[in-house]
């Protein structure tokens, strides 16, 4: 399992819900946050806002979910975001005490 952790656009969460909806990957917790990378054009130390969606996948749906993100996330310009894997050790669902990927959705 893996928790993927995306920074994005505001105005590009509904295209990244969708695609990843049509790919069959539901759960998720999105949240707003303020932050900045290196992106010419911004005060240095101007905190811009920005989306942050994390989601914990199978490993096997791994490259399909950020290769969702990327193709509804990226427009080419600076600011577009980042995508951070992490890896999972487990998880359980508190309902029904499953755990691992049966957990997961």
């Amino acid at each position: 399992m893996k928790k993927v952790e995306a920074i994005i656009r505001g105005n590009d969460f509904d295209r990244v819900k969708n695609a990843l909806k049509q790919i069959g990957i539901v759960p998720l917790t999105a949240y707003p946050v303020q932050g900045r990378g290196v992106q010419g054009g911004v005060p240095p130390y101007d905190l811009l806002p920005k989306i942050k969606i994390e989601l914990v996948v199978k490993d096997e749906d791994l490259e399909k979910v950020i290769d969702a993100i990327i193709m509804s996330a990226r427009s080419g310009t600076p600011g577009d975001g980042k995508i951070f894997i992490l890896p999972v050790e487990d998880a359980i669902r508190i309902r029904t005490g499953e755990n691992g990927n049966e957990a997961l959705y």
